[in-house]
C-alpha cells in the first residue's frame, strides 16, 4: 500500500493532552496552526493569508515524548499522514484536517533545542500498572 506523508510547519495551538488507551499505547493530541506570508508588492510588506488548523494525533513513544517536550505556541516541523473528515452536524457541513504523526521536531529556523535520548521509563510513566500475579 502506498502512504503519502505530508510535511506542515506551524506553530501548537493546543496544550498537548495524553492519555493512556486500553490496550496501554500512549496517544498525544493538539492543534497546529499555519498561517501564509506573502509579500504584497503594492503595500511594500509582508502580510498574513488564512490560518490552517491540523489535528495531530502522535502514538505510542512519539506521543509519549511529544508530551514532555511540546508546549502552546512553539514553533513544530509534523510529518505523518493527512487524514481530510466530512460530517454533518444539525445540517452543517464540516471539514477537518488530521495528521497521525510519524515524526515531530521543533523548527530549528526560529529557535534552539538540545536532544535528549528517552528512557524507557519515561515512558513507564504512561503505562498502567501491571496486574498481580496469581499466586498457586
Amino acid at each position: 500500500m502506498n502512504e503519502t506523508l505530508v510535511t506542515v510547519v506551524g506553530n501548537v495551538a493546543t496544550e498537548p493532552e495524553c492519555r493512556v488507551t486500553p490496550s496501554g499505547a500512549a496517544l498525544t493530541r493538539f492543534r497546529l496552526a499555519t498561517t501564509t506570508r506573502r509579500y504584497d508588492s503594492e503595500r511594500g510588506a509582508w502580510t498574513d493569508g488564512p490560518t490552517s488548523f491540523y489535528t495531530v494525533s502522535a502514538w505510542r513513544n512519539l506521543g509519549t515524548n511529544v508530551k514532555e517536550s511540546v508546549g502552546l505556541g512553539e514553533p513544530l516541523v509534523v510529518q505523518g499522514r493527512l487524514r481530510i473528515r466530512q460530517e454533518e452536524k444539525d445540517g452543517k457541513r464540516y471539514v477537518s484536517a488530521e495528521l497521525e504523526a510519524v515524526a515531530v521536531g521543533h523548527d530549528l529556523a526560529r529557535g534552539v533545542a538540545r536532544f535528549n535520548r528517552s528512557s524507557s521509563s519515561a515512558a513507564a510513566v504512561l503505562r498502567p500498572p501491571a496486574a498481580p500475579a496469581a499466586v498457586t
